[in-house]
């Protein structure tokens, strides 16, 4: 993970250092985001295993942590590096099977998710025209979403335990738009979606939000952005939607 870090800052040092363009603009974002988790997971075997609703049975509380961007436009290109850390965990009780070991009520589960999501994407504005009183921007968007995370499982009672603790590190492409309507120099607003499906497998991204600058170069944004991830394997089963509202501030020079 050390690697996939200093890979991300030397190409952030590059972009930064390098001859500004008349038409070159950079903003850095830092904002605050919340997200509730909704869905279910499942350890099967055989295809077999319980739904767990990691809000009712888990109890996963909501999560709240700082977020990053920078972005450089290049004429009709845009790249953009965002970073964005999730952790749920909460403990609860289920009624079923996980992995084979059946649970009742009266057991005890305990979960902990906690991941780091590194969002790079590349947009080309095939529509843009910044010569009219309204500056519309929309074209289609590359992005790798890497996420490094580490998921903890434990679950004990009537004779039956379980613990389980898995990490790792995956890049996921997708493909989307980005679009950017600015109705003035001090209101702009932005709509972004990515999408991947493969088999049963599918990742959801998309935000939207609302830039408001009463500087030039200073501002602040809200929106709101949603996650939903779909696995269906061997051995597990995920359907979960992580959403909610940010907000932040961002210069551009």
């Amino acid at each position: 993970m050390n690697k996939l870090r200093m890979i991300l800052c030397c190409t952030l040092l590059v972009f930064m250092a390098m001859p500004a363009f008349a038409d070159e603009m950079v903003s850095l974002k830092v904002g605050y985001q919340s997200l509730t988790p909704s869905g279910t997971i499942a350890g099967t075997q055989g295809g077999v295993g319980t739904q767990i609703d990691v809000e009712t049975d888990l109890n996963f509380e909501d999560n709240e942590d700082l977020t990053a961007e920078v972005a450089f436009q290049l004429g009709i290109a845009r790249l953009s590096l965002g970073y964005l850390p999730i952790e749920f965990s909460g403990t609860g009780n289920f009624n079923g099977t996980y992995n084979g070991q059946t649970f009742t009520v009266a057991d005890a589960a305990q979960a902990n998710v906690k991941l780091s999501l590194y969002d790079l994407g590349l947009t080309f504005n095939l529509i843009n025209m910044d010569d009219l009183p309204v500056r519309i921007q929309i074209g289609p968007e590359l992005a790798v979403k890497v996420i490094d995370g580490e998921v903890d499982f434990s679950a004990s009672g009537g004779g039956a335990s379980i613990s389980e603790s898995d990490s790792g590190t995956i890049p996921i492409p997708t493909l989307g738009g980005r679009a950017r309507i600015g109705f003035s120099d001090y209101i702009a607003v932005i709509a972004r979606v990515g999408y991947m499906e493969y088999d049963s497998n599918s990742f959801l991204d998309a935000e939207a939000q609302l830039e408001f600058s009463p500087l030039p170069m200073v501002g602040i944004y809200g929106g709101y952005r949603t996650f939903s991830l779909k696995i269906d394997d061997t051995d597990l089963n995920v359907d979960v939607d992580f959403s909610g509202p940010f907000v932040g501030a961002m210069v551009r020079f």
